[in-house]
């Protein structure tokens, strides 16, 4: 195989093809018809959730950052309380340079305004079943059904069209980082790899596989210089917002919530520190700060196993870098900030849910894909019940919690096992 030049898209020796090119079936005319129709269907689905309240007071916060994005200096973005990196900031600032009504919103009290604030992670939606259809092309009916699998999963539709929450924008990204890598365009996949980190710090985890592909594929200078990339992109995105003290107010934020109600064992997230939680306190909230041993708090012990657990995919990505074995360690190392970490909200397992997909039709995945996908879903009811009725019948700190946190436990420690027991042969890579 030929080296990964940072800037550039590797071929293999044996061909000089590129992944995919290869024993790939034709498209038809039918594939897309499918898709499309897939597509449109899904958007249909999402139409008469897009007004809705959903997450009403992330909703109306959102809302009223646009407003200030919208009529204030752009620089000056970070005076409000924002939660999110610089890319949303663009993101909403483009969205209140379209829309004049945020000219006067300050609120998602108008049913319209709420639609608008939806369109952004609704479209990124189509972005990920696109995305998806791409990545598996070579194989259409599994690339146009493993798509609209992720078109009309109630779990995307929810948290994008219904609660008005962003994580799949930032996942798109990481999607298009890892579509991008594997084609040995290592240079584009660092730039795009930082703008997933800076549209939600959720995106984290995504540094520990991709840095452990980057040092495999293009050695450890070659993996500094993409590591150069990627800061210089950071800096960039933060660039407009420094002469007001933009990073300075974000991380005053940030500390300020982990320091208020967010600092919990977990947020509704079914993980073990929610079986802790309902165990120990009946389902109230625990707090992760109380030091136990000496200086030792629940935070401490939640983040040093995350950091082993992490360092597992680290090795075993770096003693063979396949896209495979990438795929599959992006959906790990969201599983194991999900199950490992404190404070997790129960929307945060998201990337795991697109990144497994990548993966099929191996029977593997799929089976694991299916138990996250019904695991995460019923997690998203029980802590944001659609209905009153569904409420009652899933209550987020009943038998189903210790269940579903039971079974995404599970799932993270049958990924990690197979990256490091995994002896297929080695596929064609870029």
């Amino acid at each position: 195989m030929t080296p990964d030049p940072v800037s550039g898209g590797a071929r293999t020796e044996e061909t000089g093809e590129r992944p995919g090119d290869r024993g790939a079936d034709p498209w038809t005319a039918r594939h897309w018809i499918v898709l499309v129709v897939g597509l449109v269907v899904a958007a249909a689905i999402r139409v008469p959730l897009l007004p809705l309240p959903g997450l009403a007071g992330d909703i109306h916060d959102f809302a009223s950052w646009v407003h200030a994005i919208t009529v204030g200096p752009f620089g000056n973005a970070y005076d409000q309380p924002i939660t999110f990196l610089p890319v949303m900031v663009y993101l909403w600032g483009a969205l209140g340079a379209l829309i004049p009504a945020f000219q006067t919103a300050t609120d998602a009290s108008d049913p319209a305004i709420r639609v608008a604030m939806k369109l952004i992670p609704t479209l990124a939606d189509e972005g990920l079943v696109l995305g998806m259809a791409y990545a598996l092309r070579s194989r259409p009916w599994w690339a146009v059904g493993t798509g609209l699998a992720i078109a009309v999963h109630p779990a995307v539709i929810d948290v994008s069209a219904l609660f008005g929450q962003y994580e799949s924008v930032y996942v798109l990204f990481g999607l298009i980082a890892y579509l991008l890598a594997i084609q040995g365009r290592s240079g584009l996949a660092a730039v795009v790899l930082a703008i997933a980190l800076m549209t939600k710090p959720q995106a984290l985890p995504f540094l520990v596989p991709f840095g452990a592909w980057f040092v495999a594929r293009v050695g450890w200078l070659g993996a500094v210089r993409l590591a150069t990339v990627g800061a210089a992109t950071i800096v960039l995105l933060w660039l407009p917002f420094v002469a007001a003290g933009g990073p300075a107010n974000y991380l005053e934020t940030l500390g300020d919530l982990q320091g208020d109600d967010f600092a919990v064992l977990s947020l509704r997230a079914w993980n073990p520190w929610w079986i802790l939680q309902v165990v120990a306190a009946g389902g109230e909230f625990v707090s992760d700060s109380v030091a136990f041993v000496g200086p030792l708090t629940l935070r401490h012990v939640g983040i040093a196993l995350a950091g082993i657990l992490e360092l597992v995919i680290v090795v075993a990505i770096l003693r063979r870098a396949t896209p495979e074995r990438l795929a599959l360690g992006l959906a790990a190392a969201a599983l194991v900030a999900f199950i490992a970490l404190t404070t997790m909200h129960e929307r945060y397992a998201y990337p795991a849910l697109i990144f497994l997909a990548l993966l099929f039709p191996d029977r593997r995945a799929v089976a694991l894909w299916a138990i996250l996908a019904v695991a995460f879903t019923l997690n998203l009811l029980a802590a944001v019940p659609p209905s009153v009725e569904i409420g009652a019948l899933l209550p987020v700190d009943g038998v189903p919690g210790i269940v579903g946190s039971l079974a995404m436990t599970v799932v993270t420690v049958a990924c990690l096992a197979w990256l490091v027991v995994d002896r297929s042969p080695r596929h064609l890579t870029t």
